[in-house]
């Protein structure tokens, strides 16, 4: 009888596409790479293997905890990537994971650490498989191994979810204003919405909550605060 060592397996790993809205703009968090001239690209998504006997939960928290400091965050699976060319040192598959965050969250932790940054992610109108990641300065940046395939299908989830579900909220902090949600769901869909269509749907869809305060600091008219009830926030 063949025993599962009689057999040579690929390599298993995990990466995390983390997302932040920002300035009215998509931002995905990325961590250099100290082997660009190998994997294709000089910043790529968090990841890493999965060792030997460890649960896959504990090589995501891993990954997320270690490599992106943000292990604290929920994530859901997105996708699993097995294309034999898609890591050049050998046969690796991927297992992918998303994580939505405010952009504080992000920047919080990111203190100190040279090896992150958050770049924009810009969406062609229509086609987010064309998405494209720019760094401060707006040059393109090459993302290592299948990261850019990664990060458009990310893009393409969130998008879908964000028409029927509360997915944008996870972007917000915990009090927000109408105009803030508004925004969000721009920035993902790529598309400028209605002002008053979108607040209707908003109120009637949603379990909102005024809080009777104000934002503060704006340019804008000081607009009223917002809660969405914990249990829908993502």
């Amino acid at each position: 009888m063949q025993q599962l060592s009689d057999y040579s397996h690929p390599a298993l790993a995990v990466d995390i596409i983390a997302l932040c809205v920002r300035d009215a703009g998509l931002y995905c968090l990325l961590i250099r790479r100290e082997d660009g001239d190998v994997v294709g690209g000089d910043w790529a998504l968090p990841g890493a293997f999965v060792h030997l006997g460890q649960p896959l939960e504990e090589a995501v928290g891993r990954a997320a905890q270690t490599k992106a400091g943000i292990g604290d965050l929920h994530v859901e699976q997105l996708a699993v990537y097995g294309d034999l060319g898609r890591d050049p040192r050998g046969h690796v598959v991927s297992i992918a994971w998303l994580a939505i965050a405010p952009e504080a969250t992000f920047q919080s932790r990111m203190s100190g650490r040279e090896d992150l940054q958050l770049a924009r992610v810009h969406i062609p109108e229509g086609n987010p498989s064309a998405t494209i990641v720019k760094d401060e300065a707006g040059a393109p940046i090459r993302l290592a191994f299948d990261h850019e395939a990664i990060l458009a299908d990310a893009v393409r989830r969130v998008q879908e979810k964000i028409e029927s579900g509360p997915v944008g909220f996870a972007f917000l902090p915990k009090r927000f204003t109408l105009r803030d949600v508004q925004k969000v769901h721009e920035v993902i869909l790529g598309r400028s919405l209605a002002k008053p269509a979108f607040r209707r749907k908003l109120l009637d869809h949603y379990p909102l909550r005024a809080t009777g305060e104000y934002e503060t600091g704006n340019a804008f008219r000081p607009a009223e605060l917002y809660e969405l009830d914990a249990s829908n926030r993502t």
